[in-house]
């Protein structure tokens, strides 16, 4: 069994039928929240492939100013780490719930059906110039998930037609999604949050 990443994530999958009426209006009933979210510092309502794509952006993650910390004082302040990991356990629950994956409307501070962690970094055992190149490393994977997203894209329609008939989510496609964001969440980890120096895996499992 491959080690354990230090960004973590999953969606618990819904054994029960799913609404199958917000399911139909989802692009509609998801507009409200979007608006919250779009409302937060450097908000956008943007989605990875589209109408039906990956993470929603909540506000805009602390990057630039991690990076000149680390540079000069190699410190991570703890309120940033905050800031981030909550900004973006409530875009996962947007997206997850844009994929259709939960029927439960998005908290803006309960965790619901949807887990992200990462532990706050020591600072002193990052390496000091990585987060320079952090960005530009994750390439490979940048390509590789557009390719991902592009099958969630299809993937979440097939999904769409099932609830609608049936009131399920079919497991298949279920975990081709939340495999898809985790990998996305692990290169957010790495190149934008910085909190890891590990370089993310080339998979879906966790």
């Amino acid at each position: 069994m491959p080690p354990s990443y230090p960004v973590n994530f999953s969606v618990d999958y819904p054994e029960r039928e799913l609404n199958r009426l917000t399911t139909f209006f989802r692009i509609f009933t998801v507009i409200p929240i979007a608006i919250v979210a779009a409302l937060l510092p450097g908000g956008e309502v943007t989605s990875a492939s589209g109408e039906y794509g990956g993470t929603i952006a909540a506000g805009s993650i602390i990057f630039l100013p991690i990076v000149l910390m680390m540079l000069f004082r190699k410190v991570y302040p703890r309120w940033w780490y905050d800031w981030n990991l909550e900004l973006l356990r409530f875009g996962n629950r947007i997206g997850v719930y844009v994929l259709l994956m939960d029927d439960e409307y998005p908290s803006t501070e309960k965790q619901q059906a949807v887990r992200l962690d990462f532990a706050y970094p020591d600072a002193e055992q990052l390496q000091r110039g990585m987060p320079l190149v952090k960005w530009l490393l994750a390439i490979p994977h940048y390509i590789v998930l557009f390719f991902l997203y592009i099958g969630v894209f299809f993937a979440v329609i097939g999904a769409w037609f099932a609830i609608l008939f049936t009131g399920r989510y079919p497991r298949g496609i279920f975990k081709f999604v939340e495999g898809t964001i985790r990998w996305h969440n692990r290169v957010i980890g790495y190149a934008f949050t910085l909190v890891t120096d590990d370089y993310p895996p080339f998979r879906l499992s966790a």
